[in-house]
This record gives C-alpha cells, structure tokens and sequence, in this order.
C-alpha cells in the first residue's frame, strides 16, 4: 500500500482544519494533498468506490461564476459519498439582511464541508471565509453545531489553492512523476491581453507562492501597473530562497518567455484597480464602476501585444514549453477577436489543458478527506481492503 506508506512518512497537520491558502500549510501538507489525490483517481480509473461518508452534506457558496470549480466540487463530494447542495445566496434570507454569522451556523447543521468562491474584491473573499470559519468555531464551542464543517476555499482574492495544487500535480507527472523533477524548471507566470478588465489576481498569486516552494525557477512578468498584492510577492520570494529555487519580475513576456519549460499565460487586473473596485462596491458607487471598467478595458488595449503565440512559443526551451492555463482561455479569433493565447498555440494545448483540469476533483477530494479523518493512511488501507466497486 504505498499511498499508505507514504502518507505515514509525513507530518500532516490537516485534520479539523481549513484550507484556505496553501502558505499557510506544510509542504508534508502539500504532499498528503499529492497523493491522497492520486490514490482517488487510480480508484475510480479502475473503477472503484472512494466512498468515505454514508451520510453528510457537501456545500458550495459560489459568489462569482464557475463552470471546473463549481463542478469539481460537486464530483468530489459525490467520489465520498456526501450530497451536495449549491448555496444559492438570492434564494436565502441573506437577501433579507441575514448575518454572515447565522447564514454559516443554519448551513452547517449535519455538513461536513462548505467549498466557497469569493474573488472579486480585494479585502473581502479571504476575510469572509475566516468569518465563517469563526463562526462555526462559535457554533461547536456553544454547543450549536454538533461538528464543525472544514472550509475549502475555492477561489479568494489571494488564492486560488484547488487550482494551483492541481497545476502541481499536473506539473508532477508532466516531468518524470516525481516533485523532485522540478526543481529548476522555468515557469514564465505572465500577464496575458483579454479584452475583459477585471479577471481575479489569484490564479497567478497561487502559482508564483506555490511553485517557488518546490525549487522552481518562476518568471512573473507584466506591463507595469499590473503589479499583484504586494504580501504574495513576499511570500514567493522566502519560498524561493527557502527551497533554493528562484523569483523574478519583469515587463517582459519575450523575457519571462526566454528558456521557459512552462508557460502560463493569463490576464489578470492590476492591484491598484482591484482596489478601487471595491472602494466602488463598498460605497455603492454604479457611475464609478462603469468608469473603471472603461478605463480598465483601455489600459488593457494598449499591451493586446502580451499574446502567447507561435512566435512567442519559439523563445521557450526547444520552442515546446508546456502551455498551461487555468480555463477559460481568451482565445484569439474563437472566443474573442483577441486574446491571451492564439488559436494555433491553444489547439497545440487544448488536450494538456484538460489534462490539466482532470486533477481539480481528486485535489478537492483529498483536502476534504485531510481534514476530516485523523489517519489518513488508515482510511486508504480500509478503501484498499474494501474493494468494492462504483457500479
């Protein structure tokens, strides 16, 4: 049982606990994530169960749109065994004033986990998931809640953790299967053109905070002004000089491009923007928005040259760097006139890409089981000599 053995070569300190950021958790916390979720997807490749609950609930909270997430969330609920429920705020009585303190507690009555999505306003989504995270802390220390339910942050103003652990997962098997295997290896994290101004900047503060923890060599790159929050810039940089990896920033995609084994190209608003975007929200301010948006979208237009294309893929190592993004792409002449990434390059990639997003319902999966059985070794052994199968 190698996964057994694995997990029982760690120090994991996952259980009763959130996963909110994945600086805030061990790198044997990371590696129990690795493998806890690939023993779920060789069993259900071979198709037998995952099942670890016969009874409990599953809750998603989705404060911006998703289709993988909202999807992946959903299949690693049903791969346990609970059932899952999408918390649809406009049909509660949030809209009718009701406390973020009472919505967590009523949610949470026989739930074992509650997934939430909240991106779109720096200073808002990581502070609202630690207050529903008190608030379930209240509930169980006030006999309230007979079990507190573990949070999964599916997307926050900092963090984008399901996806950046299946990125390294993806990134595992890519180069040899080993994690090991990458240290060294250049990922150019690059801001790429969309014609929509205000995407989250939490997909690439996830990659640039997690990969330089594994000896990465990782290139962020951006026209100035687009610049991320300044605490994920510092965290990158002890990642990298703890693990001996690398960190740097430039202005320059052909730069960041320049060697490259990996790319990863994705449009993202600038700090400064985000930030008065919720100063806007906050106060109300409709005519403020739409203003921002304007002056967002022209922003944007004057770098449509921050496109991964053909000839920007030949400066990469041997013109074949691995193209990576999270989905969905900006697509130049398919989905919009232009874009992050050209049709050709994106066609070359389209297969990895979903490769790529397989990983995100066996990672949430395995958060889910760290966090909620103390002996994670023990509950693959009981999986493995059960063997039973899905259908």
């Amino acid at each position: 049982m190698a996964t057994a053995d694995a997990l029982r070569g760690l120090d994991i300190g996952l259980f009763g606990e959130d996963f909110l950021l994945t600086s805030e958790k061990s790198d044997d916390d990371l590696r129990a994530v690795l493998e806890v979720a690939e023993f779920f997807k060789s069993r259900y490749r071979q198709n037998r169960s995952g099942r670890l609950f016969e009874t409990g609930l599953a809750i998603s909270q989705f404060r911006d749109q998703s289709t993988r997430t909202r999807f992946a969330f959903a299949s690693a609920s049903a791969l346990l065994g609970l059932s899952h429920v999408d918390f649809d705020e406009g049909k509660s009585q949030v809209a009718h004033g009701e406390t973020v303190r009472e919505t967590a507690t009523m949610i949470s009555f026989l739930c074992d986990v509650i997934g939430i999505r909240d991106d779109l306003f720096i200073g808002r989504g990581h502070t609202y998931m630690k207050e529903v995270g008190a608030a379930l802390d209240a509930g169980v220390r006030e006999s309230v809640l007979d079990a507190r339910p573990a949070i999964i942050n599916l997307q926050c103003d900092i963090d984008h953790p399901t996806q950046s652990m299946a990125d390294l997962l993806h990134l595992k098997h890519v180069f040899g299967g080993d994690l090991d295997q990458l240290r060294g290896k250049k990922i150019a994290m690059t801001w790429a053109y969309s014609p929509s101004y205000g995407k989250p900047l939490s997909v690439p503060q996830g990659i640039i905070t997690l990969m330089t923890r594994f000896g990465m060599d990782v290139h962020l790159a951006h026209p100035e002004g687009y610049e991320l929050l300044p605490d994920t810039l510092d965290v990158a940089r002890r990642h990298a000089e703890e693990s001996g990896g690398r960190f740097q920033i430039s202005h320059s995609m052909e730069e960041a491009f320049e060697d490259a084994d990996i790319v990863y190209p994705k449009s993202w608003a600038p700090f400064s923007v985000m930030e008065r975007r919720t100063a806007s929200f906050e106060q109300g301010d409709d005519d403020g928005l739409r203003v921002l948006e304007q002056e967002g979208l022209a922003n944007n237009a004057r770098h449509i040259g921050w496109e991964c294309d053909a000839e920007m893929m030949k400066l990469t190592k041997n013109g074949e760097a691995l193209y990576m993004h999270c989905l969905p792409a900006d697509i130049s002449g398919v989905s919009c006139e232009a874009g992050e990434v050209s049709a050709e390059v994106f066609e070359k990639y389209r297969i990895a890409t979903y490769q790529e997003a397989r990983y995100k319902p066996y990672i949430i999966a395995a958060m889910i089981t760290l966090a909620k059985f103390r002996d994670p070794a023990a509950v693959v052994e009981r999986l493995v000599e059960r063997d039973d199968y899905r259908s």
